[in-house]
């Protein structure tokens, strides 16, 4: 069994951006190519999405201002065999989207 690492980042009003992911148990092995088919089926505009919405930690800077924004982006899904410790299955996090 491999796990699913989901990569994604917060731009700021200014540009300036923050990188982060997490690991997803893959116990049933789903295909990569279908999980990304559900991520991007439930984006904003083909790119973003609220990460307080779909359960993820925000990658917010401490310096949050009023033209900062609440929109994440979607940047991939991959294969992870690292020892990074799950968050919690695939198929519970794509049930949130939907």
């Amino acid at each position: 069994m491999t796990n699913i690492k989901l990569n994604y980042l917060y731009r700021d009003s200014g540009n300036y951006k923050q990188f982060g992911n997490v690991v997803l148990t893959n116990l049933n092995n789903l295909e990569i190519a279908h999980v990304e088919e559900v991520i991007r089926q439930n984006l904003i505009d083909q790119e973003f999405f609220s990460a307080e919405h779909w359960g993820l930690p925000t990658l917010y800077f401490p310096e949050f201002t009023t033209t900062d924004h609440e929109w994440h982006e979607f940047e991939s899904v991959e294969v992870d065999d690292s020892y990074q410790i799950p968050t919690e299955s695939i198929e519970a996090f794509l049930s949130r989207l939907t």
